[in-house]
């Protein structure tokens, strides 16, 4: 705008050079009629140049700054930047105004989007060697954004360059230290890492203006369609390979709790059984010293007690059969009956008698 300026100033200057020398011609001719004519037209044109200087002038006087973007103003080739968005004040003709976009920018390296909008390889940029002597085609895309205005519009001539050809640089190195099996398959994630903050490094010491948001691996494949192939299904067996892993670890930390809950359930059941047990225990143990406190008061009855109650524990439905030293059999049902012929007996020698048959059968077969 001050150079527009400035030019129609010197037009309107030698316009009124010219409008006045061809008036002094007028006056000395003596035409009167058309040097008051062209007098007219200079004063027209004064007035219209002097309207048009003062509305350029106050248009001139402000600018605006959106949420997008970021000013530097120079004053006296001394510039500052403004950041604060809306309407700002600005010297006509003294200070000059320069608009740059904070937003993220985007740089593709490896690649292209023609007119058509389809994506066209660009070899010279894609085209790396790996560790282990093989070559490989890589796409990236940089994102990166404006951080000082001032230091991107006075530090260096071409900061975007600077950038691409840093990128470009590291980019190569990075995939020059891993193999072509890494680059194309699993360690994509590693390398976009370093080549970050290598780049990230070597910009904050040479400070431009600019700042990395991120760098992405867009596509990673062999210069030849075959070993493109056979690349892309050692990749698919792998993802494959890491699915089953996955799914191994997801099984595994499934039963985990399962079978841990069935350990407790066990021990539980467990500590059941063995209260029961102890429990028991301690009942036969009271059970005997009761029984052994009555042997006491009343051995003989209780020792013939707990004969009868043993019998009736291991004969409960069998038959009794005794033979008499006579010869004769006598058949008694159920073992209770000993009761009503007077059975007694001894446990020192473990004979028996039977009173109702008047006879003992200490020597007879049971």
């Amino acid at each position: 705008m001050f150079k527009f300026m400035v030019m129609a100033i010197v037009v309107f200057v030698v316009f009124r050079m010219v409008m006045g020398e061809s008036i002094r011609k007028d006056e000395e001719s003596g035409r009167e009629a058309t040097m008051e004519m062209k007098e007219n037209i200079r004063k027209i044109i004064t007035i219209v140049a002097g309207v048009l200087f003062a509305v350029i002038t106050v248009f001139n006087s402000f600018y605006t700054i959106s949420e997008q973007e970021a000013a530097v103003v120079t004053t006296f080739g001394m510039p500052r930047a403004v950041t604060e968005t809306g309407l700002h004040f600005k010297i006509p003709y003294v200070q000059e105004v320069t608009k740059v976009n904070t937003t993220i920018n985007g740089l593709m390296m490896g690649y292209r989007i023609n007119e058509a909008g389809v994506e066209e390889a660009n070899e010279s940029e894609s085209l790396m060697i790996t560790q282990d002597y093989n070559f490989v085609n890589v796409d990236f895309y940089i994102e990166y954004r404006i951080v000082d205005p001032v230091k991107y519009l006075y530090a260096s001539e071409d900061p975007v360059n600077i950038l691409k050809n840093i990128s470009q640089s590291w980019i190569r190195d990075t995939i020059g230290s891993y193999d072509v099996d890494a680059v194309l398959t699993t360690g994509k994630g590693e390398i976009q890492s370093v080549i970050k903050e290598r780049i990230i490094g070597e910009l904050e010491q040479m400070d431009i203006g600019i700042q990395l948001v991120n760098i992405t691996i867009q596509d990673a494949e062999p210069p030849t369609d075959a070993v493109m192939i056979a690349f892309k299904a050692v990749e698919t067996a792998k993802q494959g390979m890491e699915t089953t892993i996955n799914e191994a670890n997801q099984y595994m930390n499934e039963q985990i709790p399962l079978a841990l809950a069935e350990v407790d359930r066990i021990l539980q059941e467990a500590e059941v059984i063995r209260t029961q047990r102890i429990n028991q225990g301690y009942e036969e143990v009271a059970m005997f010293n009761a029984m052994y406190e009555e042997y006491l008061e009343n051995p003989e009855v209780t020792r013939l007690r707990m004969f009868y109650e043993t019998m009736e524990n291991i004969l409960p439905d069998m038959k009794i059969v005794i033979n008499n030293s006579d010869g004769t059999v006598e058949t008694l049902y159920p073992l209770e009956t000993f009761a009503q012929y007077g059975i007694t007996g001894t446990g020192g020698t473990g004979n028996i008698t039977i009173g109702t048959m008047g006879e003992s059968e200490g020597d007879g077969d049971e």
